[in-house]
């Protein structure tokens, strides 16, 4: 029996969606064995090692001091901390001075982003080169003995290495963030841990990344996108070079504490990752299998599993759309492999709750997560139809209440 041209456009969608969904479920799998282990015990390699913090800053004024406090203590001799006062019109500059830092100034509104500021601070640092470089966000807190960690790790394995940067809600923060927390947990931290135990490269994640001075002084840093660690792991991948995720070092950052700070970054972050996959996502499959980069592949198939609300919204609505297409007579394969993917979706989604997202969304909170979901969709809908723009703007953090 031949299938009519509606069956099969409907089963080429679901078909699609069968892949983000699938490589979610075994990454969820695969994360499932990771126990708390003592965290391996870094070698005594850093007498001669040189390192750099390089800390971008875009009107961090409020906020940049526990940060360069968190770090200064870490740091040896012949090491340097810099902070990039990207674009400021506040006195970050300053207060970053103050608190022990080496400050660079930038002033280009024709290039804005942080991809730019990191970029410079590269050039900058390429007249005395260290052995290595570190990233940390100017709002992240990192644990005390992080950078040691990372650096023995990264001299060991001589590609870049990405600890574990988490999102938390904020003291006294007057949203509710535990769905995000969660959803951002799946994203950092359970998805890499499953990636790991496969034996496989991870993403970048914009904080908390060290890398051979031979690797990213040639890195294409500069640039505006709106997911500038993700380009950049992807074009690492690219040349040999796939970062390696190191659970055993926390960094952290707290969620905005205002509405509009919320719905901002997480507008950024969504119209990011999809602009990524429109743009480079078939070019980088086909690179990956044209130069047997099996590395690359992973971390491109990983690329394609969007944030998980928008992939929840496509699964269930191709479990909709193929039922009702059922009901007026269409064939019902598509409907038995939309259900497949509901299914796949929703045991990847409870696995990971389970054993990894208990602590910050219990069940009472799951009650009453109906605005927050709705508003993401808000989001979703307002990126779709072409509603917001593809530039980098700073997120609103604003302060407690």
């Amino acid at each position: 029996m031949m299938l009519s041209l509606s069956s099969l456009v409907l089963i080429a969608v679901v078909v699609v969606l069968s892949v983000p969904v699938a490589v979610l479920l075994v990454e969820v799998f695969a994360a499932l064995s990771f126990g708390e282990a003592k965290p391996p015990v870094p070698g005594t390699t850093r007498s001669s090692q040189r390192l750099a913090v390089i800390i971008p800053a875009h009107n961090e004024s409020a906020g940049i001091v526990p940060t360069i406090e968190d770090i200064k203590p870490q740091l040896k001799p012949g090491d340097r901390l810099i902070v990039v006062a990207d674009n400021c019109t506040d006195d970050t500059a300053a207060v970053a001075a103050s608190a022990g830092a080496e400050v660079i100034q930038r002033n280009d509104l024709a290039q804005i982003g942080k991809g730019y500021a990191l970029g410079w601070a590269i050039n900058h640092v390429s007249a005395d080169p260290p052995d290595f470089v570190v990233f940390i966000d100017a709002d992240c807190r990192i644990q005390f003995d992080g950078i040691e960690r990372l650096q023995a790790v990264c001299l060991e394995l001589q590609r870049p290495v990405q600890a574990c940067f988490l999102m938390k809600t904020a003291d006294n923060s007057p949203i509710d963030h535990s769905f995000a927390e969660f959803t951002f947990r799946l994203r950092n931290l359970v998805r890499p841990l499953g990636l790991r135990n496969l034996r496989c490269p991870v993403q970048l994640m914009g904080a908390g990344m060290i890398f051979p001075w031979d690797v990213i002084r040639s890195a294409p840093l500069a640039s505006g996108h709106l997911v500038e660690d993700l380009k950049l792991g992807l074009d690492l991948a690219a040349v040999g070079k796939a970062p390696y995720f190191f659970p055993y070092v926390k960094v952290t950052s707290d969620f905005p504490v205002t509405a509009k700070g919320t719905e901002s970054q997480r507008q950024r972050w969504v119209q990011g990752h999809l602009g990524m996959l429109q743009k480079a996502v078939l070019h980088l499959l086909f690179q990956a299998i044209s130069r047997r980069n099996p590395d690359l592949l992973v971390l491109t198939l990983d690329l394609l599993v969007p944030p998980l609300s928008l992939l929840g919204l496509l699964i269930v609505g191709a479990f909709v759309l193929t039922f009702l297409a059922v009901l007026f007579g269409v064939s019902v394969a598509a409907f038995v492999m939309a259900s497949i993917n509901f299914l796949m979706f929703a045991l990847a989604v409870l696995l990971a709750w389970l054993k990894f997202g208990r602590d910050i969304l219990p069940v009472r909170v799951l009650l009453s997560l109906g605005p927050q979901i709705l508003r993401k969709f808000r989001i979703f809908g307002q990126i779709l139809l072409g509603r917001t723009a593809a530039v980098w703007i700073r997120t609103d953090r604003g302060k407690p209440g």
